[in-house]
Formats: structure tokens, sequence, C-alpha cells
């Protein structure tokens, strides 16, 4: 594995322990106008997110 790359994932790595921190998450466990929590929402589209930034860095092109 190259530099760059093991740089990016230790990033997202980090990324991903801030997102999924429970003081952050909390903030999100409020119901909202239309009487349900938005804490699915954001749990699943962060994982989403994660998921597909970590294909872009595993799957992208080097710079060689």
């Amino acid at each position: 594995m190259k530099a760059p790359r093991q740089g990016r994932l230790v990033a997202l790595t980090l990324l991903a322990l801030v997102l999924f921190s429970p003081p952050l998450l909390l903030l999100f466990d409020r119901p909202t106008d239309y009487g349900f929590s938005s804490l699915a929402l954001v749990l699943y589209g962060c994982w989403a997110g994660l998921i597909l930034l970590a294909a872009i860095v595993l799957e992208g092109r080097d710079a060689d």
C-alpha cells in the first residue's frame, strides 16, 4: 500500500470516528417537525458516504 493511499485511509477512519461519536449523533436524536427522529437518516447517510469515499480511495487511480 502506498503512503498517500494509507494516509487517506487513516483520515477516513478518523472521519468515521468523529461522525459516529455519541455527542454528535445526539444532536440528531430529536423529533423533527414531521414527528420522527432524523437519527436514522443521518446514520445511513454517513454510512453510505463513508463507503463511497472508501471506494473512491481504494479503487481510484494511483498518481504514478
